[in-house]
């Protein structure tokens, strides 16, 4: 392969190669070669040298199969934790923090001289100059500035994780607090150097499909629509079943399974005085439980779309393998987690798309298979989409109650309504959290851009209008536990 300089060129190089080699059933023998297949050297592609390029294919050949990369040793895994760093290809970032940039004016009011309390901003004859041994990085010279011309510059690993799970170790790369982390993939695709990665299921799922053993079964995400070309998910279930799947379902139809089981359960709390949030989305329920513990109650006891959907098939089908595919990362660390015995595998977009290309699979070529779900089951994808199918069941039920809900797109919002539900003074009975703006659609795995994306999903997401207690009683999902053991 030619020109990889791309992170996701390198991504999918990688997983395309596990994919082909895993069908062939050569994968084990095969995975050593890998590097030098990718890599041929001698001149490098997109790092100093071709050495430390063909020791990244390996941590992410590593990843590919279900492993942690090598050198992980700060990493007190215990299986769940899916977002790992790869040291190999983590740049370490020498930022100079503060930084005086050339639209200091070098003013008399010396406003940045001022606000530092530790001496650390000295006037030159060029602008104010900041010394970094004295700097203890409070931001007041940023907020004192009046042109502005003090930045902050933070690595983009720790500015793009909402929870502050990342930290420098004493070689200056990166380190991820589990104890924190929430696997939300904020870092995965805010690092600019494709140091942060997700433990991959692709070789496991191939594994099984190859073995022929069981009937394995793949559930794709509503947010699926719009991902693979203009493609509605009658066509994609099709293509999709090609795989050596043996059937595939509607993620979406476990969400209206969910929405009439969690929309009882918050007309309850509210007759009751009290508050809801969703339980769809696992970052979210991550914050809560890592970072906001005190609130954990008040989580729906509602599983999410995922397992309910999972649920359904193993109601007929006790044996299957189940394998979830969808945007989020953060729903492996889920299965892992909770329903181990549930949900086999999690596959992401990006997995799911080397697996298509590997295969050849050309949708223009299928015929469809009917769609089982309803648009609001298909909203669970979009931010604000939850709040809509609640609204509809609260309409559809008749009850004379007004349900006041809140949707909060990305975890800063989501933040905000968790801290005013833990100081009582959260005026809603339900907060409907996506960790990803705009939800699922804008997932940290998805593989088209959102705008091209949502266009598409939206342009066949809303087709379907059944009612959500008519299509739940028509599947038959009353006979299926919809809640948490």
């Amino acid at each position: 392969m030619e020109n990889i300089t791309d992170i996701n060129q390198i991504k999918t190089a990688v997983l395309k190669k596990t994919a082909e080699y895993a069908y062939k059933g050569i994968l084990q023998e095969k995975a050593a070669e890998i590097p030098f297949e990718l890599i041929k050297g001698p001149k490098p592609q997109f790092r100093c040298c071709i050495y430390r390029e063909r020791e990244i294919m390996r941590q992410r050949i590593r990843l590919s199969m279900g492993q942690i990369p090598a050198g992980s040793h700060y990493a007190v895994n215990d299986g769940t934790q899916v977002v790992h760093v790869i040291s190999a290809a983590c740049e370490g970032c020498p930022i100079a923090r503060f930084t005086v940039t050339a639209n200091c004016h070098n003013c008399l009011a010396r406003k940045c001289i001022k606000a530092c309390k530790f001496g650390a901003i000295t006037r030159t004859d060029r602008g104010a100059y900041i010394d970094k041994t004295k700097c203890k990085q409070c931001g007041q010279c940023v907020l004192a500035c009046p042109y502005g011309a003090i930045v902050d510059i933070q690595r983009p690993c720790i500015k793009s994780c909402p929870v502050d799970a990342i930290t420098i170790d004493e070689n200056d790369l990166a380190m991820i607090d589990e104890s924190k982390c929430i696997n939300c993939g904020k870092c995965v695709v805010g690092c600019p150097f494709g140091a942060v990665s997700d433990v991959s299921m692709i070789s496991n799922v191939i594994d099984t499909i190859v073995r022929g053993e069981s009937e394995v079964y793949a559930m794709i995400a509503p947010a699926i629509e719009g991902q693979f070309g203009d493609v509605p998910v009658s066509v994609l279930k099709a293509g999709i079943k090609d795989l050596g799947f043996t059937d595939v379902i509607e993620v979406a139809l476990g969400a209206d399974a969910v929405t009439v089981a969690e929309t009882g359960e918050v007309i309850e709390r509210a007759r009751d005085g009290e508050k809801t949030t969703s339980s769809c989305c696992p970052a979210f329920v991550n914050l809560i439980e890592k970072h906001f513990p005190e609130l954990k109650g008040n989580i729906s006891t509602t599983v999410s779309p995922m397992v309910a959907a999972a649920r359904l098939i193993k109601a007929a089908k006790p044996n299957a393998v189940i394998v979830f595919i969808g945007p989020c990362i953060a729903k492996k660390n889920e299965a892992l987690k909770h329903y181990i015995g549930e949900i086999n595998f999690v596959l992401t977009f990006e997995e799911l798309e080397a697996m298509l290309e590997v295969k050849e699979i050309d949708f223009s070529k299928y015929e469809e298979i009917p769609e089982e779900a309803t648009k609001y089951g298909k909203g669970f994808a979009k931010s604000g989409g939850v709040t809509n199918a609640v609204l509809e069941v609260v309409k559809e039920r008749g009850d004379d109650i007004d349900i006041k809900a809140m949707k909060c797109s990305g975890i800063d919002e989501c933040k905000k309504a968790l801290m005013m539900l833990k100081s009582g003074k959260l005026p809603m009975d339900f907060i409907e959290g996506m960790a990803c703006e705009n939800g699922c659609v804008n997932g940290p795995a998805k593989v088209k851009d959102l705008i091209a994306g949502r266009r598409i999903f939206d342009k066949y997401a809303n087709t379907k209008n059944e009612d959500v207690i008519k299509n739940f009683n028509n599947k038959n999902m009353s006979n299926i536990n919809i809640h948490k053991h």
